[in-house]
């Protein structure tokens, strides 16, 4: 399993709409991909502004198959509905699961 952290600066304002929007439109999208597992949206109750979220894939490979013209539909969608001047991505990173624990 393959983990994409993404950190986002959210308006807090706007930290609420950035959820919902982005179950609502990124989830939906990512949902139609072989290879996603699942996605989580962590908030800090320290820092206001900060959102990670966290994506679970099967593969690396499943992560690198969505296509790039797809993601820059969904992303104008995804800034049209929050506002583009109330988020901005501030760091990617990629983990690998060496042990996943099953519930």
């Amino acid at each position: 399993m393959v983990i994409e952290w993404l950190q986002f600066e959210v308006v807090p304002t706007a930290k609420a709409i950035f959820i919902e929007k982005d179950d609502e439109i990124y989830t939906s999208f990512l949902k139609g991909y072989p290879g996603f597992l699942g996605k989580e949206i962590w908030v800090s109750p320290r820092e206001e502004t900060e959102v990670i979220v966290v994506i679970h894939w099967e593969s690396k490979d499943a992560w690198m198959s969505v296509p790039e013209a797809d993601l820059i539909v969904v992303e104008e969608q995804f800034s049209s509905a929050v506002g583009a001047d109330n988020y901005r991505l501030v760091e990617v990173r990629e983990y690998q699961v060496r042990k996943f624990r099953q519930v």
